[in-house]
């Protein structure tokens, strides 16, 4: 069975990068431009795992974390901040949020494939 995968992230072209990236390595990728977006398409659909950005308009990643963690559906859906903030303040929101990992940008794609394949639900 395919695993779906999230992607929330205002730059298309970032999107694109990742959507390429996992779509590679066997995945379904579903987007969202923002957390607003993102929480509109949170439908009840199995979603083996989120990847989203921290800043973004109308809502911003951590925000849309903390929401989507209040949907039973999407409880225990792991979820990865891809981000250009490295500071310790942002990643500890992040955290309380419910994001399970942190890669921040510039990534290689590899790098995140790493760290999806670590956290991906069964």
């Amino acid at each position: 069975m395919t695993k779906n995968i999230m992607i929330v992230d205002d730059s298309a072209s970032l999107r694109q990068v990742v959507s390429i990236a996992l779509k590679s390595a066997g995945y379904d990728v579903v987007e969202a431009c923002d957390g607003k977006d993102a929480l509109s398409k949170l439908d009840g659909r199995k979603l083996h795992l989120i990847v989203s950005d921290v800043n973004m308009p109308n809502m911003d990643g951590i925000s849309f974390v903390k929401a989507a963690k209040q949907l039973p559906a999407y409880k225990f859906t792991p979820v990865i901040m891809l981000t250009t903030e490295a500071g310790d303040g942002k990643k500890q929101e992040g955290q309380a949020a419910g994001a399970k990992a942190w890669v921040v940008k510039p990534f290689q794609p590899a790098q995140m494939l790493t760290a999806v394949s670590k956290l991906v639900l069964p």
